[in-house]
């Protein structure tokens, strides 16, 4: 960060670092990136300042335009900052007409620092610092806020203006910590609706540099069940991901939980972040019980069952719930590879560990590959998330880290069909005919080397494999 402020601050501006940069330092953080202000030009002048620099394109959020990216010409300086470094003239708020909706933001060479920072989201965001001499500029005390860990807005305005500044302030709660104060926490029920507005990337997919959306960071964040249960409450999770709804205040009915489905999710989500999963997991721990609404039915004991039983439920939760997700995650544009791993895990949570033993941890691994250990992840925030007694929840996790760490050892041993010593053409060779009864040879031959991995040579893999084919 200090390499790229020197840089820009030898391009010749007056700039100032603004927004999350100086709230990180301010709390004591390595801030992973940086936006400039540049008082006193327009975009056009800005542009032509900044040309000879690198190559400059207009930066663009839900079809605004709202700065300029730079790509340095300086080949060690883009390495730092491969999505570039984004630089704005100062703005403005412009009436167009009585209403609380009606304004429009427009660049202002003549605004002070001050004027733009005045349209920005939260106090907490509405600092500046000037490279020139390190002045701070808080004419909003973001940083007796951020001292005092609250979350307020800026104006009355700052949510009609982008919806997604919700969001926004439910990541800040889950990442800092900051609690609103009670004016923005009205504006946040008053506003939830316009959420339905935001384009799903901004959420979800994420436009940013790190390509990670508002409910990404949320999630990545150290408090997320604090921030979902503000945004359920609030109004907000509902509107942002409908699919959850039903699970609010549901109540499980069920020996095995003690709490209602919402707040199993949140505790499991939760515990999913203490534990330092990856997104996926944390993902999957947000929709793993969210088919439970759908499915659920009476049994003769009085207890609700999510499973699949014919002539009550035609398919399980986990299944319900993988639709869910995929719906979800396909509306707020996640990447695809992402968004199958997600649903992945949310079909297949319901795994069975079975015995703690190498043979079952090899099982497994045939069954799920290298996903098996985010199912683990998953297993253990799910069996936090039960609320039952802590003798019960510490036996619980001591069987899942024992079978991981068997597992983790198992994997030196042969487990997917590309570990085996023979392949299709060998098995040609022997006689097999291209096609599907091939295909199951191979999964019948790894499945022996699974139970036992000396059977994995050349020789005694083609000895079953004639065995099998009558020879």
């Amino acid at each position: 960060m200090k390499v790229i402020e020197e840089y820009v601050g030898g391009l010749g501006l007056d700039a100032y670092v603004v927004g999350g940069a100086v709230r990180d330092e301010l709390l004591g953080r390595d801030a992973k990136d940086a936006d400039f202000l540049v008082p006193g030009v327009d975009t056009a002048s800005l542009r032509d300042r900044l040309r000879p620099h690198g190559r400059v394109e207009e930066l663009v959020v839900a079809g605004r335009a709202v700065g300029l990216r730079l790509y340095p010409a300086e080949k060690a300086i883009r390495a730092l900052v491969p999505a570039g470094i984004e630089f704005a003239p100062p703005r403005r708020e412009r009436s167009t007409g009585p209403g609380r909706h009606d304004f429009e933001i427009v660049v202002d060479p003549a605004a002070s620092v001050e004027d733009d920072l005045a349209r920005r989201d939260f106090t907490v965001n509405a600092i500046a610092r000037r490279l020139a001499d390190g002045v701070i500029v808080d004419p909003h005390n973001g940083r007796g806020d951020i001292e005092a860990g609250v979350l307020r807005t800026v104006s009355a305005t700052s949510f009609a203006e982008d919806p997604l500044r919700i969001v926004r302030g439910l990541r800040l709660l889950s990442q800092f910590g900051f609690q609103p104060d009670a004016d923005t926490l009205r504006q946040m029920h008053d506003e939830a609706e316009s959420v339905a507005l935001v384009s799903g990337e901004r959420i979800g997919g994420g436009l940013a540099a790190d390509g990670h959306g508002e409910l990404s960071k949320l999630l990545l964040g150290n408090h997320p069940a604090a921030a979902l249960r503000l945004a359920r409450d609030t109004g907000v999770l509902g509107v942002m991901i409908p699919e959850l709804k039903a699970s609010f205040g549901f109540d499980q009915r069920n020996p095995h939980h003690a709490y209602t489905v919402d707040e199993h999710t949140f505790v499991v989500v939760q515990a999913a972040a203490d534990s330092g999963t990856s997104l996926a997991v944390r993902l999957a721990a947000l929709f793993h019980d969210a088919g439970k609404p759908a499915v659920a039915w009476l049994g003769r004991d009085g207890f609700l069952h999510f499973y699949r039983e014919p002539g009550k439920s035609a398919r399980g939760h986990e299944a319900e719930g993988a639709e869910l997700a995929a719906s979800a995650l396909r509306r707020l544009r996640y990447p695809n590879v992402l968004r199958d791993e997600v649903v992945a895990l949310v079909r297949r949570h319901m795994f069975h560990i079975g015995s703690v033993e190498p043979v079952a941890a090899r099982r497994l691994l045939a069954r799920h590959g290298d996903r098996l250990f985010s199912l683990l992840d998953l297993r253990a925030a799910d069996i936090v998330g039960k609320g039952v007694s802590a003798e019960k929840t510490a036996l619980a996790l001591e069987r899942v880290a024992a079978f991981r760490s068997i597992a983790d050892a198992e994997l030196r041993h042969p487990h997917r069909l590309g570990d085996l010593a023979v392949d299709g053409s060998d098995l040609i060779e022997l006689g097999y005919a291209p096609g599907p009864a091939l295909g199951d040879e191979l999964v019948s031959l790894l499945a022996a080397v699974v139970e036992e991995p000396s059977v994995n040579t050349r020789e005694r893999l083609l000895t079953l494999a004639r065995e099998h084919l009558g020879q």
